[in-house]
């Protein structure tokens, strides 16, 4: 049996709405279909503002550059993350500054965050690992004291919940994607989410490559010209298609992904009562979106070990990050050494994720449940 890491989960609706698209000659950004989509997500989620981008990462890069940061400024964020999120503090010229992850959510810690605030601390970046909400209300007190920005990266967290809040709301700031590896998908996009006017109207034309466009577009100028600093992030009405069919299949989506997590939790309960392998904690303040479920070995040597032997059974297991702070350009660059995050070294080397995907039958969950259990009996 073969089973992959991932598979998208598209259908005919998709397929029909970018065909009506076509058809329709406006395939550009910003367009009827784009319109529609970002007032679908304003009203999913509650948030005032939502402004469609290309990418999760071009969020995080409109995001940072929305609220001026520049060079000198230092931004906090977990070092168990994508590249992405410290790629847009170095591209304004800021310094990214790493904080510790808690073991049991792989969340950032607020207590490092606290230890690594100065006078140019600008913003934190708490990311939310696997869906699982960040401890905001910590992190939102910290900001508030401090008088920082934050800018929530809920790249994974679509759909997922905070005390009752959609994750992407709470902060100054939130970020989406809809990358093909995340529960919501049009195959590359993103979303910044904001209540603030004067960010959206900043992140508006930073967008539009630096232009008022927008505000022309609506009738509010009778002229556009350039105003400030920008880029091309606007999302093609083609992608907005498939994310419109997608959203109204958020639901759905959700509950198919945490049926199997928690097929694969309960399966594995036991290894982990005997402490042979390490479960996720979900807060009971958070509600989880099923993005990843994964688990941690005792020892690199182990992962190592069980992860050759999924693949050779066809088990697309994979691991996840390694480390920015440890990573090349994090120690050449940045100055960092592996043991300054001795957890999120930990979790790095011995965390192994499981295939999930909507359509994954039962029999698929059965054979890697079966299969881990084998494996984990030879180790």
């Amino acid at each position: 049996m073969k089973i992959p890491f991932i598979k998208p989960f598209l259908g005919e609706e998709e397929i029909e709405a970018v065909t009506n698209v076509l058809r329709s000659g406006k395939i550009h950004g910003d367009g009827p279909i784009g319109k529609k989509v970002e007032s679908k997500l304003r009203y999913l989620f509650g948030s005032k503002h939502a402004l469609l981008t290309t990418s999760g990462t071009h969020a995080l890069e409109m995001s940072l550059m929305a609220l001026g940061i520049m060079s000198g400024d230092e931004i906090i964020l977990p070092s168990f993350t994508f590249a992405s999120t410290a790629n847009a503090i170095m591209l304004q010229g800021a310094k990214p500054v790493f904080a510790e992850i808690e073991l049991g959510t792989l969340n950032i810690d607020p207590i490092d965050i606290k230890k690594k605030i100065t006078k140019k601390t600008r913003a934190i970046i708490p990311v939310h690992y696997a869906g699982v909400g960040c401890k905001m209300d910590d992190i939102m007190a910290l900001a508030k004291k401090n008088n920082i920005f934050v800018v929530e990266d809920a790249a994974q967290a679509v759909c997922a919940r905070y005390k009752g809040r959609y994750l992407g709301t709470i902060g100054d700031i939130g970020c989406y994607s809809f990358h093909e590896t995340k529960n919501i998908t049009c195959g590359e996009g993103g979303a910044l989410m904001t209540d603030s006017d004067e960010i959206k109207e900043r992140a508006e034309i930073i967008r539009e490559k630096g232009t008022n466009r927008s505000a022309f577009l609506r009738g509010e100028v009778d002229k556009y010209t350039w105003i400030e600093k920008g880029s091309s992030y606007v999302n093609s009405d083609i992608l907005s298609a498939v994310l419109n069919v997608q959203l109204d299949r958020m639901k759905e989506i959700t509950a198919r992904r945490k049926k199997i997590y928690d097929y694969y939790n309960d399966s594995l309960k036991d290894l982990a009562e005997r402490e042979r392998i390490y479960l996720p904690e979900i807060p009971p303040e958070c509600e989880h979106n099923g993005h990843i479920f994964y688990f941690r070995l005792r020892t690199e040597q182990e992962r190592y070990h069980c992860m050759a032997e999924l693949k050779n059974r066809g088990i697309g297991a994979t691991f996840h990050y390694i480390p920015l702070h440890s990573s090349p350009y994090g120690r050449r660059r940045l100055g960092y050494k592996a043991e300054d995050l001795p957890i999120t070294e930990l979790v790095s080397k011995t965390l192994i994720r499981l295939p999930l995907y909507p359509q994954m039958t039962n029999k698929k969950m059965e054979y890697i449940v079966d299969n881990v259990r084998n494996v984990l009996g030879r180790l």
